[in-house]
Order: C-alpha cells, then structure tokens, then sequence
C-alpha cells in the first residue's frame, strides 16, 4: 500500500454507496482523507440558505457516523476550497485528490482551477460522474447543439447507457495521524436564537439511511398511484427525495434503478415508473440547462423578459412570504415551507405563479426566497422552475397561463386538507367557501369564528384585475 495518502472530497455526495470518487479513492489503495469543506466565499450570492444549512449539519453528522462504523473519520474544514483543499493536500503529502463534479458555474471555474494547480504540483487529480445519470455533454441533438425543449432531451437520454452502480465500501483504511479538523457545531449550521427549524425534525431523516428509507416507502406505498396522487396537495403522494438527491445521500441512478427494478418485479407499478422517472429527467434537464447556459439563475433565458415592467412592492412581497395573500392555497404553502422546510411541487407551481403574475413581481426575488427556505434548494432545479413559470425560460409555459388560485386549490385539494392543516384559522369554513373565503355569508364566516381583515386577510389583489394586468403586460413585451 502506498503510503502517500487520497484526498477524497465531498461535496453534493453525501453517501457512500454509489460514489465514483470514493470507489475510485479505495482502488488506489491509499490511505483515505475524507474531506469536506464549507465554502461560503465561492458561490458568492448562492451561499448556502438557512434551511440546506441546516440539512447539512444533519448529513454531515450522518456520514461522519457511516464512515466510522468503516474506520474513517470525516475531516471538516471551512474557508475558500480553492485554497482549503491544497492546504490538506500540503499537510498530508497526499498523492491523488478524487471528487464528484459538480455542474454550479461558480463551482466548475474553482474546481478547473484547483485541478490544474495540483496536476502542476505533481498530484493526481481525478473527477467523477456522481450526481447525474448523463453527464451535460453527452445529450446533444443532431446538430450537435444542446437540447432546449425537455421531450426529445429525455427521449435521448433514454438511448444512453449509464455507468454501474458502486457498491459502498465494506471497510475504509484511514490516513494516520488525523488531519485537524473543525467540530460540525462550530460552524453553527442549526438555527437557535430562535430555532425556526423545529418543524423540520419530525418530518425529516437526513443522511443516507434517511435517503434510502425514503425511496423505500415511496416505491412500496406510493409509485403505483403516483401519476394521479402526485398533483393532489393534502396526499402524500410524491417521493419527498429533493433534499437526499440535492444533497447526494443518494444518487439518481440509484433511484431510476430501484425503480425500474420494482416495476419489473411489480407490472402494475409501470406507469407509476415512467412518470416518476420522467420527473427525475426534469432534474437531469435542469442541471444541463445551468451547465450551457450559466446565467440562468440570474438573467432571463428569453431576453425578450427584460423589459417585463416587474412591479417593486415590498408590502405585497412580504404578504407573499408570510401566508398573507388572502388566498388559501397561496398562504397554506407558503405557511407549509416555512414550517417544514418543503413545498409540494403543484403548490410551488401556484406560488411562484401568483407572485409573477398576480402580483408582478421579478421571479428572481421568488428565487431568492425559495433559496433560503427550500431543504432542498438547488441551483438549476429553482432557476429552471421559477423561469418555466414565468415564461421566461427554455421549455417554458405560456406566459399568459395564468393559474386561478381558487380554482388551482378546489382541483388540487378538493376536501381541504390542505388548507385546513396549514390554516388552523380556515379549518371551520364549509368547503364551497374554503379557497374564496371571501365569497362566504357573514352567517358561514361567524360559524366558523372568522373575521375576514382580522382572523384572515382579505385578498391583496383581485384575480379577474391581476390576469388582465399580467397580459398587458406580456403584450407590451411582446410587440415591443
């Protein structure tokens, strides 16, 4: 075995089954650092948000146990990567560096400077395919461009074959002595003066055992019923699996091959299957997207979106943030993502919705929001979804769909259970009434002790005034 030691460091592959660049580290035979590194200075205004951080303190902790049950220790450190990671190289006389690549333009310009300052110092440096099924470069059309609209990328996709999956390391040679290394409470990732993630901690199992018990639950309770269920906002229909995959507890060929592998042992569960994979295209999508067009989280995909007359309204902004538009299915989810850290994907579609075009607010402030809010904040997925929405992006929907927020919410969550669990205030009002409360007969309103500008506010906007504003505008843009 040879002495000189790899550098194994993780960053969005918080795992240790199918993880190219700890396999390939164990292949050396060299003694292992597992490093990770806390980097706040190279993504620069897309530094971790409150809520990721503090799943990644709960990951962290949950890999660092697995890797000691197999004889490693996990070594922290926080600062620039492009200077952390040759510092640990320099202490240790490591030989070889190993990572899985990350597709963020921040993180590709840091890591192809890191790679070529060590390969000059005489290092090995190797990088693998850890978070995606296809790596950006190889889905091209044709023509040999990349693929705008998300049917025929799948499609292609689908031609490709993937890479085997890498079993988990049974065992782990550690490099001695340990490398200093921070402790994780140090980097006081948890929220505690207050502690606005209590909510979090019983809906949540961070970590790769939660990431595996998660796709578990989902395949044997959810699959077969998930195209009809994944739209309906009081079910739990949908697989919950953002926040592992974001954060790489597990990997998306380790979901397409389980699921595929429950269809063909379960033929009802195959429309089930191809809609969910059909989904976890939408995220390999994404992330291509990002890698040929960097700018996307924040410049408009379709430059024709510049001149939008985006309305600066802080008052209507806030009343968004906080679940106080005055229309139910609005304010349920934006109280649930408070709350839990999570929004369901239909709800997340009405939101960012009503804040582009009922209220005429620039997407990239909706952005930022879910960025600092969402478990599972990821760069490609937010910019591709909330330009999609506006219509400012590839493969876009229509500018002029306008989603109905009362009508979104009578169809999506017909008996209201989804109201009533995120507006405790709402829950006695009849259900022809929950989702236009305002609608309501001062009798319903009093049996339901509900004082409209009071117990619940009034809506901010009237739908019928905001759908025609949101269409001049996209008119102007258009003819201009």
């Amino acid at each position: 075995m040879s002495e000189s030691p790899a550098v194994v460091w993780l960053r969005q592959d918080l795992r240790l089954a199918d993880n190219p660049a700890l396999a390939a580290a164990v292949a050396s035979k060299r003694p292992l650092i597992v490093l990770y590194v806390l980097d706040d200075e190279t993504p620069g205004p897309w530094r971790m948000g409150g809520a990721s951080r503090w799943w990644l303190h709960k990951s962290l902790a949950a890999l660092a146990a697995d890797l000691a049950k197999r004889g490693a220790t996990l070594t922290l450190r926080r600062g620039d990567a492009a200077k952390v990671v040759p510092a640990v190289v320099r202490e240790s006389g490591a030989g070889a560096v190993y990572w899985n690549r990350l597709y963020e333009p921040h993180a590709r310009t840091r890591d192809e400077t890191i790679k070529a300052a060590l390969k000059k110092a005489g290092v090995t440096v190797e990088s693998s395919s850890g978070a995606l099924m296809f790596e950006p470069w190889m889905i091209r059309t044709k023509a040999d461009q990349p693929f705008k609209v998300f049917t025929p990328f799948w499609r292609a996709c689908l031609q490709q074959t993937t890479r085997s999956l890498a079993p988990a390391p049974r065992k782990l040679t550690a490099y001695t002595p340990s490398l200093p290394s921070d402790t994780l409470d140090s980097w006081r990732l948890v929220p505690t003066k207050p502690n606005w993630a209590t909510g979090f901690e019983p809906l949540w199992k961070p970590g790769e055992a939660g990431a595996l018990k998660a796709l578990d639950r989902f395949l044997s309770g959810c699959l077969e019923h998930y195209p009809d269920a994944r739209d309906q906002l009081g079910t739990h229909g949908t697989s919950r699996l953002s926040p592992h995959l974001h954060f790489g507890e597990i990997s998306p060929l380790q979901v397409r091959t389980a699921t595929e592998s429950a269809a063909a042992h379960e033929p009802r569960l195959q429309r089930g299957a191809d809609k969910f994979l059909t989904e976890l295209g939408w995220r390999e999508f994404s992330t291509n997207l990002l890698f040929h067009w960097p700018t996307l989280p924040e410049q408009n995909w379709r430059d024709g979106f510049d001149a939008m007359p985006w309305r600066d309204d802080n008052a209507a902004f806030e009343a968004w943030t906080r679940g106080r538009t005055g229309y139910p299915v609005v304010d349920a989810a934006m109280r649930e993502l408070w709350i839990t850290g999570y929004m369901h994907n239909r709800a997340r579609m009405i939101v960012a919705s009503f804040l582009i075009k009922h209220l005429m607010i620039d997407w990239r402030r909706g952005e930022a929001w879910f960025w600092d809010t969402l478990l599972d904040a990821d760069l490609a997925n937010n910019a591709t979804s909330w330009q999609w929405v506006a219509g400012s992006g590839a493969d876009a929907a229509p500018y002029f769909r306008i989603f109905n927020p009362v009508t979104q919410g009578e169809r999506y969550d017909a008996d209201g259970a989804y109201v009533r669990r995120w507006l405790p205030e709402l829950a006695g009002l009849d259900n022809a009434y929950l989702h236009n409360p305002w609608t309501a007969p001062e009798s319903a309103l009093a049996d339901a002790r509900i004082k409209l500008g009071e117990t619940y506010p009034h809506p901010i906007v009237d739908h019928a005034m905001a759908r025609e504003r949101a269409l001049a505008a996209f008119a102007e843009i258009r003819n201009a």
